[in-house]
C-alpha cells in the first residue's frame, strides 16, 4: 500500500512540475520583446501593425513570442516556410487578440500553400451526399490546423485598407470556433450580453443579405452572405482594416466587435 501511495505522488508532482513547467515558460515568452530586425519584418509584411497604439505593442511581442512557440509551419506543394512568413502570420493572428484574454488553445499546425488550393466539399442533404472540388485561399478546421495561400495572404497583409484579409479571416474563425462551434458566436468578453450580440448581428445579417441579394454595394464582403459564421469573419476583417467605414455604416456591429477584442482601431492613426 506505502509503495501505491509513494507511486501516486510521484505521478502527482510530475505533473504539478510539468504545469509550473509549462506556466513560468508561458510567462516567460508573454514577457519577452521581439528584437528590433523582426518587428521591422513585422511592419514590413503587415503594414496595419504600424496603427497599433504604442501602449499595445509589448503585449504584440509577447504573444507573437508564444504563438511561435505553439505552433508549427508546414509548406506544402514545395514551399519553403520563411522567417518573414512565420512572423507576418503570426502577427496577424496576435493582433485580433492582442488586448484579450482569448488564446488559440488547440492550434498546433499551420499550413501554407504557395497560392490557392483545392480542397474537397463534402455535402450531405437528406440521404443525398455529394463532394466537390473547389479552390481555396484559406480553411480553418476545429481545433486547428489552419491552411492559407501565401500569395493571397501576403497580398491581403499589405493592402491594408481593403477590407480584404485571409489572415484575419481564418483567425477570426479559430476564436469563433472556440465557443464550441463555428456559427458566428464566439465566447463573449466580459459584460458582454448574449442577448445583445445575437440580435445585433442576425439583424445586421439579414439586412446584409437582402442588400447582396439586390445587388448593393456593402462595406462587409458580399462573402458574408453565405451564413452566420462568414459574417462574422468578413466584419473582424472590416473591423481592422476599414475601422471607421464599419462603424459608420454598421455601428451596432462595431461596437460589438470593440467590446469582443476590447479594441477601437477607428482611433488608432490612420
Amino acid at each position: 500500500m506505502l509503495i501505491f501511495f509513494s507511486v501516486l505522488l510521484l505521478i502527482a508532482g510530475f505533473f504539478l512540475y510539468r504545469h509550473w513547467s509549462k506556466t513560468q515558460s508561458r510567462k516567460r515568452l508573454l514577457a519577452t520583446p521581439l528584437s528590433d530586425r523582426e518587428r521591422t519584418i513585422i511592419e514590413q509584411q503587415v503594414p496595419l501593425i504600424r496603427r497599433l497604439p504604442t501602449n499595445l505593442r509589448t503585449g504584440l511581442d509577447g504573444k507573437v513570442n508564444l504563438f511561435l512557440e505553439q505552433v508549427s509551419f508546414y509548406g506544402c506543394d514545395g514551399l519553403e516556410v520563411t522567417e518573414e512568413m512565420q512572423l507576418a502570420i503570426a502577427a496577424q493572428a496576435c493582433l485580433l487578440i492582442v488586448n484579450s484574454d482569448l488564446w488559440y488553445d488547440h492550434l498546433t499546425t499551420i499550413l501554407i500553400y504557395p497560392s490557392a488550393f483545392k480542397s474537397r466539399q463534402r455535402r450531405q442533404e437528406g440521404f443525398v451526399v455529394s463532394e466537390k472540388e473547389i479552390v481555396r485561399t484559406g480553411e480553418s478546421w476545429d481545433r486547428g490546423p489552419v491552411i492559407l495561400s501565401w500569395t493571397h495572404s501576403r497580398q491581403g497583409a499589405l493592402n491594408d485598407r481593403d477590407g480584404q484579409n485571409v489572415v484575419l479571416h481564418e483567425f477570426a474563425h479559430q476564436i469563433d470556433d472556440l465557443s464550441g462551434g463555428t456559427n458566428g458566436v464566439p465566447i463573449l468578453s466580459d459584460g458582454q450580453s448574449f442577448a445583445e450580440w445575437e440580435h445585433v448581428f442576425l439583424t445586421a445579417y439579414d439586412a446584409h443579405v437582402r442588400a447582396v441579394e439586390s445587388g448593393q454595394h456593402t462595406v462587409i464582403d458580399a462573402y458574408g452572405a453565405v451564413g452566420h459564421e462568414e459574417f462574422f469573419a468578413v466584419a473582424v476583417e472590416v473591423f481592422f482594416e476599414r475601422p471607421r467605414d464599419l462603424k459608420a455604416d454598421v455601428p451596432e456591429v462595431y461596437d460589438q466587435l470593440a467590446k469582443l477584442f476590447r479594441l477601437d482601431p477607428a482611433k488608432w492613426d490612420q
